[in-house]
């Protein structure tokens, strides 16, 4: 018995139970008496040092991510902030790397330690979670952008994201109707259990619905950056590989994939198509421009912060949303019509 299950039986917003128990002047009476009787009724004894984090400092919230050099996370950071801060919040930023692998646990320790209202958790392996890892927490958390979809029978947190398979499934498809046959994928870092896992099932999925083989030689890392992703193809290219396309996991990949490509001599499109993912400005201003997998990010920010401020406020309960992507074909690849 937590304080949502309080605010869920006496059919009020969490926030309303923080007040009655924090004997906040402004809560009705016939309200406060009605949660007092069920707090009495169920013997919920309430957690003192989460109250008094709350009480010392209301207005925190936390930004947690996974990846923090991450472009596409800082585009997403920029909108959060301000509708945090118009909201007369203060963000408290904290980051950890993919070596990390207790997410739970960090945000158990960052929530305590940093007195926080509520948290946005970016990125991050979510995938094997339950509901009760969640009972230490007594403040709304989000999770955005992660490597898992969760239905309503997760009442305890909330989620915004994507199918990162089919969108992924999506970008290798276009690649073998542009004609790829023989098909490299470009990963993040190998202790990555989060969206690359979900992207490289579905770029695997993709070539057995084709029948195609895929050469596990053709599995590269650039960790998430421009050099590591231009230095890794480079070294497959000097080996004479031969590839026709290449899937990148992040448009920032395909960027240093595509000069790596220019710098051995070839073609973009002609000899090497390659798809990006994300949807970045990097992708739509390289020439030659990058067919990627477009995420809304800026969709996702709003519904983020705007769902953990009705959270906080008691306005609605936890939701898991899960947005759409779309291919934005350019002329990396040239698929005949």
């Amino acid at each position: 018995m937590n304080i949502r299950d309080i605010a869920k039986i006496a059919g009020v917003g969490v926030s309303t139970v923080s007040r009655v128990i924090n004997n906040h002047p402004d809560v009705k009476e016939q309200t406060r008496e009605r949660v007092l009787e069920i707090i009495k009724e169920n013997n919920y004894i309430p957690n003192n040092s989460a109250r008094n984090l709350k009480k010392n400092n209301t207005k925190n919230i936390g930004v947690l991510i996974k990846g923090v050099f991450n472009p596409f996370f800082s585009e997403m950071l920029d909108l959060i902030s301000k509708r945090i801060s118009k909201a007369g919040y203060s963000m408290i930023l904290e980051h950890h790397d993919y070596l990390s692998d207790n997410e739970i646990k960090n945000l158990i320790s960052i929530v305590k330690e940093k007195r926080l209202q509520g948290v946005i958790c970016l990125g991050g392996n979510f995938e094997n979670i339950k509901n009760e890892d969640f009972d230490e927490i007594e403040v709304p958390v989000v999770l955005t952008s992660i490597n898992h979809k969760y239905g309503k029978e997760f009442s305890k947190f909330s989620s915004v994201t994507i199918d990162n398979v089919y969108s992924a499934y999506l970008a290798t498809e276009h690649l073998i109707k542009c004609g790829c046959r023989s098909i490299a994928i470009m990963l993040g870092d190998e202790n990555d259990l989060g969206i690359g896992s979900l992207r490289e099932e579905g770029f695997l999925k993709a070539l057995k619905d084709y029948n195609i083989k895929f050469n596990n030689e053709l599995r590269l890392l650039g960790r998430f950056d421009y050099r590591g992703a231009y230095n890794e193809l480079k070294k497959l290219l000097d080996k004479k590989e031969d590839i026709d396309g290449i899937f990148a996991i992040s448009d920032i990949m395909a960027v240093g994939c595509a000069k790596a490509i220019k710098d051995s001599g070839l073609d973009i499109s002609k000899d090497i198509s390659i798809v990006g993912f994300d949807g970045m400005d990097i992708s739509e201003f390289y020439s030659p421009t990058i067919t990627t997998i477009k995420q809304p990010k800026l969709e996702m920010a709003e519904l983020s912060v705007g769902l953990l401020l009705e959270l906080l406020e008691g306005k609605t309960e936890n939701k898991h949303i899960i947005l759409e992507t779309e291919l934005i074909e350019r002329e990396s690849t040239s698929c005949k019509k």
